[in-house]
């Protein structure tokens, strides 16, 4: 808006203007030559100011550059909006329309001096939304500008950079593996459902303990420090209790106990080698009498040992050892995790004579201590897998019950393979025998799995 200068009435005078109206117009003169403004909008010539009627009035003040600018710039703007006005399409009258008008302006940053307000006229960019109604016509114009675009966007060039190359050979690898089978894992404990004794409600919560306590009752290896046995005696002690238990008719449970209860007492105290047969047997009798229904007598192994030992040496010893160990007798064995893995296996009779032929070879070698309860266990499944041509060697559900990869037991699966492959020419051929009978599905007669071994 413009601004006045403070006049003398004398330099004021009224001018008539057509319908009666009178204007006040600033007469010449004065110290800036100053007059009324008119409607800046509606100037069109450059060189002189248009006036009332059309009548350019004559230029007093000086005409610079940038008013010059800012006539053409009005002029421009006012152009530019009856443009809009003409492109904007007739709706037809079987349509109704609805017309949405943006109302942002652009602001320049280039200001110019504001003119009269109300005649303004800025270039606005007006959207057009046409809602149809009634089934009238579609606007042609606006699906024609869709087309364009749409061809214009098309034919763009695709640009392949190296980040998807990566990505769209990583998806295709990932296609590629998605593609293959999932195994299904099996519910081992589903056909038990009914059998209160098999615990069905607590038997994973059992073996996630029994995973986490087998470190703190582990035997390690300790015959460096025993002075007047080794690891041979110890192999044919533990060949001698697997016969004993065989007369004996005890449960497997009671020999796996016996055999973690000598190598335990003999990691705890020195033993000399006329007494190292009394701890067997007085470990396989504290084992009786925790796992057994009916233990044998102190009598029964007084003359199972051919009366070496009496029935004092006997007592003694078994409360040295129950002394030794602190009567900690609840532990994780590999029978535990045997019984629980070869379950996983879904295994039939031969497959589960060829694991605990395997697993018992195992407790004769004293190097096979390194190894925990349930990686012996799941070795000897693994082996047993091998033995039989089972596929696939490994699956899902046995991985998830033992918590071992294929690759883990290899090394453990090859030492027991080992020991099958020697066992028909071995001295102690107690364990042999016993699984080379019918009862036992003949397993030990089997060619071992060399496969495993090259």
């Amino acid at each position: 808006m413009g601004s006045r200068a403070v006049l003398n009435h004398q330099q004021q005078r009224d001018v008539p203007v057509a319908g009666a109206a009178k204007q006040k117009i600033i007469a010449p003169g004065g110290g800036n030559n100053r007059r009324a403004l008119g409607d800046i909008g509606n100037l069109v010539n450059v060189r002189g100011v248009v006036g009332i009627e059309g009548k350019a009035l004559p230029a007093n003040r000086p005409v610079t550059r940038s008013f010059v600018a800012q006539l053409l710039s009005k002029a421009q703007t006012a152009e530019e909006a009856a443009n809009l006005k003409k492109q904007i399409p007739a709706i037809p009258d079987g349509a109704v329309a609805k017309r949405v008008v943006s109302k942002g302006v652009a602001v320049q940053k280039n200001r110019r001096p504001l003119g009269d307000i109300g005649n303004l006229k800025v270039a606005v960019k007006a959207k057009q939304e046409v809602v149809i109604e009634d089934g009238g016509p579609v606007m042609e114009e606006t699906k024609k500008e869709k087309s364009k675009s749409h061809h214009k966007s098309s034919k763009k060039k695709k640009v392949i950079t190296m980040s998807s190359v990566l990505d769209a050979r990583s998806k295709a690898a990932q296609g590629g593996i998605a593609d293959k089978p999932k195994e299904s894992i099996i519910d081992i404990d589903g056909p038990d459902a009914d059998n209160h004794l098999a615990a069905v409600e607590y038997v994973d919560d059992l073996y996630k303990f029994y995973k986490l306590t087998e470190s703190s009752s582990q035997v390690h290896d300790y015959m460096h420090l025993q002075d007047q046995i080794n690891g041979l005696m110890r192999m044919i002690l533990v060949d001698w209790l697997i016969e004993v238990h065989n007369k004996f008719e005890l449960t497997p449970e009671t020999l796996y106990l016996t055999i973690h209860i000598v190598d335990r007492y003999l990691a705890m105290n020195l033993v000399i080698r006329r007494e190292l047969q009394l701890v067997g047997i007085s470990a396989m009798l504290i084992a009786s009498k925790y796992e057994e229904i009916w233990a044998p007598e102190v009598n029964d192994f007084v003359c199972i040992s051919d009366k070496a030992y009496n029935r004092e040496q006997i007592l003694a010893m078994e409360k040295a050892i129950l002394g030794k160990l602190g009567w900690t007798l609840t532990v994780p064995t590999p029978y535990h995790f045997l019984v629980r893995f070869v379950k996983a296996a879904v295994a039939d009779k031969e497959m589960e004579n060829m694991t605990f032929f395997l697993a018992e070879l195992g407790l004769m070698q004293y190097s096979m201590i390194k190894y925990c309860p349930s990686m012996l266990a799941a070795s000897a499944v693994y082996a047993a897998q091998c033995t039989l041509k089972k596929t696939p060697l490994w699956n899902d559900t046995l991985k998830l019950h033992t918590g071992f990869a294929e690759a883990q037991l290899i090394e453990c699966a090859k030492e027991l393979v080992s020991f099958h492959s020697a066992a028909p020419e071995h001295k102690l051929r107690v364990v042999y025998r016993k699984y080379s009978s019918s009862e036992r599905s003949v397993v030990a007669l089997l060619p071992p799995a060399n496969n495993l071994l090259a």
